[in-house]
């Protein structure tokens, strides 16, 4: 299990995430992101999708079952189909027993607080690309994006990457790289600048 209980931090990237989706305009959703095989819509479809799938593990279901996308949703209906998951899976993480509950999520059986911890990594880092999609219209929390490297640092190394792993080799990061830069890398990711 983390030292640190995840909980907060992953509500901290809930409400970062939220504020960047707010500022989307419908001329950008056909726009670029870092992560290749999204465009801004396809991407705003992916977080909300999989802030529902980690809400269904949350309430003791099976969040494999739940597409990480989601569907039917209109274009400028994107901010509150996100807040809409996100009461959701805030509350279905609240209790104390859901940290060290074991549940499924696609890489395998883990403790609750793992699977949270995995999903910090995945929200903060496409946070970032949604971010880098729109311009950076928002100023990122660099904490989280510590933590999030941290966590990938620690699960995902690049030597056991494979083509079932969901993100990139690493990219080196350049010396000018802040925590959000670093974390990108990491993960494969190239600014649209450099891409």
């Amino acid at each position: 299990m983390n030292a640190i209980d995840p909980r907060p931090v992953y509500a901290r990237a809930t409400e970062q995430a939220a504020a960047l989706i707010k500022t989307v305009r419908p001329g950008q959703l056909t726009g670029p992101t870092p992560c290749t095989e999204f465009d801004v819509r396809a991407l705003l479809s992916h977080v909300v999708g999989g802030t529902l799938r980690i809400a269904v593990v949350g309430e003791g279901g099976d969040g494999l079952a739940v597409h990480p996308f989601a569907e039917g949703v209109a274009d400028q209906e994107w901010a509150a189909a996100y807040d809409e998951v996100r009461a959701r899976v805030l509350k279905a993480w609240e209790a104390d027993d859901r940290m060290t509950a074991r549940v499924r999520v696609p890489w395998g059986e883990v403790p609750g607080s793992a699977a949270l911890s995995g999903y910090v990594m995945e929200l903060v880092t496409h946070t970032w690309d949604l971010s880098e999609s729109l311009g950076h219209p928002l100023e990122l929390d660099p904490e989280l994006a510590e933590f999030a490297l941290g966590i990938a640092r620690r699960v995902l190394p690049d030597e056991r990457r494979d083509e079932q792993t969901p993100f990139a080799a690493a990219v080196p990061a350049g010396e000018e790289a802040d925590a959000y830069g670093r974390l990108a890398a990491w993960l494969g990711r190239e600014p649209l600048s450099r891409a």
